[in-house]
């Protein structure tokens, strides 16, 4: 019998049209987003590298492993002072760009290999987004809403800056997993198998990424909520959540930490404090699934809490330091000329004073679904899948208010409660087309429910219609309004030719410097680089008399002088006495020895000679 009942659900299946198959769909979708984003990309593109900086240092690292640098070995030795600086970015995400760069360098030279293999990865990446959305939208509400879903999910990405060839960096990779908890936890059914898939998605969204650490805890919440609520009927999709968590996680750990580093606790990494945290949450919930059935519902609850406090107590006790701010540690004068100008970094009130006309566009239609999940809650509508990403909702639009980069997830997680009430009101103004009072709710929330709507609404509002572009939103989470030049092969040109040697140069040139000489560079725009960025700020703003001590101290053999650069300007700005405004000025100490006059490019090029 259960023989004929498959056969009979794989006959209905293979019966199905093909418009209302979620793989098949999202897969064409997909080939016509990535045509549209190759037509936006390719014509403006100047390099075959994001703009963001850490889609620069991602490349620098993959070189290093594909020259042979160890696997567990995080090094960037040519970042910061002596001895380098360690990077806290997962290899999960250099191997599959490593591998796609050694298949193309079979039949195309070194730079042409690398540059089709960071063109394809982020393209690779939006299927993968929109293959759970649409299981997840054609499950919740039929195939309507599974194009509605993916219609929102192919303009998402469309102007989502993260999904352009060349953005190698791991933020698009961690919302490709987001999207696959968020629906897996929407499965109306609550399969085994979709909890399972939430659950080995969330431990790789912690391996690959301390920033979504707050969406996993609450997804985990969410699900633990469910098995308190629901009971013996609940079970074994708590498990498999519990099981798949645990499991995941420790392959991840154990395939990405290096054995001499077990014990070690790093807040923004998976280190032996998450990960000790993530398997021992994820394998009690499992035993929790395992108590009897007869259990009552206020026991499970009490059992929760247990469990909660003794897990906030192995937090306090292994990670203590990982409970507050994890930037908490920054120098303050790196928070003041450093953190504070980047762009990804600000929070809604900065937005809000800085540029006021892209607001609409981060927060707009996460605050509109939020308040649509609670309504229809409210209502009795599919109480359980609003609240579930009522609660996704709101910690992502609470990570965006304190650092914009966090409204990436809000939009992404507005898509599936925002398809579900376009759906709803497109039945009703179908069952009623002559009724304007319905049709006028639906083409306004169709509307709403786009952030580049809000985007574009806000730049005519603020700056008029000279400053409407297609992609308003793509800049979100870069430092491309902030960079200045001085990042180019053409500015590295005179620098790559000098014998390798120690430069100080501005931080935003860090990477690039990297990427384009042989060189170690003091200073690129990451918080575990504190020393070398506090190096080359202390040389900018110190007296040129005092500069030449810092430059000899830090052992710096070249220095490049940017007066483009913000940051440099800022500097200048504060010490008008200081080096760099002494050489914006012209005015040249003797210790310093110009290069090939102007250079090439923005930058000013010095031989910082020998102490006398």
């Amino acid at each position: 019998m259960a023989g004929m009942m498959a056969e009979a659900g794989s006959a209905e299946r293979i019966g199905r049209p093909l418009t209302t198959r979620p793989v098949s769909m999202a897969l064409a979708y997909s080939v016509v987003t990535v045509g549209l984003i190759l037509l936006m990309a390719l014509p403006a593109a100047e390099d075959y590298v994001g703009r963001d900086n850490d889609d620069v240092m991602r490349l620098v690292q993959v070189r290093d492993l594909l020259a042979g640098q160890g696997w567990f070995d995080l090094m960037q030795y040519r970042l910061g002072l002596a001895g380098g600086t360690p990077m806290h970015w997962s290899r999960l995400v250099d191997l599959p760009i490593a591998l796609l760069i050694r298949l193309f360098s079979l039949f195309l030279p070194a730079l042409e290999a690398e540059a089709a293999a960071l063109a394809i990865w982020p393209l690779l990446l939006v299927p993968l987004l929109l293959i759970p959305l649409g299981i997840a939208a054609r499950r919740i509400g039929g195939s309507q809403m599974m194009h509605i879903a993916l219609g929102l999910g192919s303009i998402f990405l469309l102007t989502c800056i993260r999904f352009a060839p060349g953005a190698i960096d791991h933020h698009n990779v961690q919302l490709v997993l987001a999207m696959w908890i968020a629906a897996m936890l929407a499965d109306p059914e609550r399969r085994i198998s979709s909890y399972a898939i939430a659950g080995t998605a969330a431990a790789l969204a912690i391996a690959i990424g301390a920033e979504t650490m707050p969406f996993v805890a609450v997804a985990c919440l969410c699900v633990v909520l469910q098995w308190a609520w629901h009971g013996p009927a609940f079970a074994a999709s708590a498990r498999a959540f519990g099981l798949g968590l645990a499991l995941a996680v420790s392959a991840c750990f154990f395939l990405t930490v290096p054995p001499a580093r077990y014990t070690a606790v790093t807040c923004d990494s998976l280190s032996f404090g998450f990960y000790a945290l993530s398997a021992l949450g994820g394998v009690s919930l499992a035993l929790l699934a395992c108590l009897p059935a007869r259990l009552p519902r206020t026991a499970r609850f009490g059992l929760i809490g247990s469990v909660g406090i003794m897990l906030l107590g192995v937090a306090r006790l292994v990670a203590p330091e990982c409970l507050g701010d994890p930037l908490g540690s920054l120098d303050p004068m790196l928070v003041e000329l450093w953190l504070n100008s980047v762009t990804e970094a600000q929070s809604l009130l900065s937005e809000m004073r800085s540029d006021a006309a892209v607001v609409g566009g981060f927060y707009a239609v996460g605050l509109f679904a939020m308040a649509a999940c609670l309504f229809r809650a409210a209502q009795g509508e599919r109480v359980e899948f609003h609240l579930v990403f009522f609660a996704l909702l709101l910690v992502s639009w609470g990570v965006a208010a304190i650092q914009v980069r966090g409204a990436f997830f809000a939009n992404l997680m507005s898509i599936l409660p925002l398809s579900l009430l376009i759906a709803d009101l497109r039945r009703q103004t179908q069952a009623d087309p002559e009724n304007m009072s319905l049709a006028l709710p639906y083409v306004l929330t169709v509307l709403a429910s786009v952030p580049v709507v809000w985007g574009l609404a806000g730049a005519l509002a603020v700056k008029g219609v000279d400053s409407i572009e297609i992609k308003m939103l793509s800049s979100q989470g870069t430092n491309t309004d902030e960079v200045g030049d001085c990042r180019s092969a053409a500015d590295m040109e005179a620098l790559a030719e000098l014998p390798p040697g120690v430069v100080a140069a501005p931080s935003n040139s860090g990477a690039s410097i990297l990427r384009y000489t042989p060189h170690r560079v003091l200073a690129a725009p990451y918080h575990r680089n504190q020393g070398g960025m506090l190096a080359e700020l202390h040389i900018g703003l110190a007296t040129p008399q005092k500069a030449e001590a810092l430059l000899h101290q830090a052992g710096v053999t070249l220095l490049a002088f940017c007066a483009a650069d913000p940051q440099t300007q800022n500097l200048m700005k504060l010490k008008p006495g200081g080096l760099y405004a002494a050489l914006a000025r012209g005015e040249v100490p003797a210790y310093l020895q110009p290069i090939g006059g102007e250079g090439q490019g923005e930058f000013r090029l010095f031989r910082v000679l020998p102490a006398q």
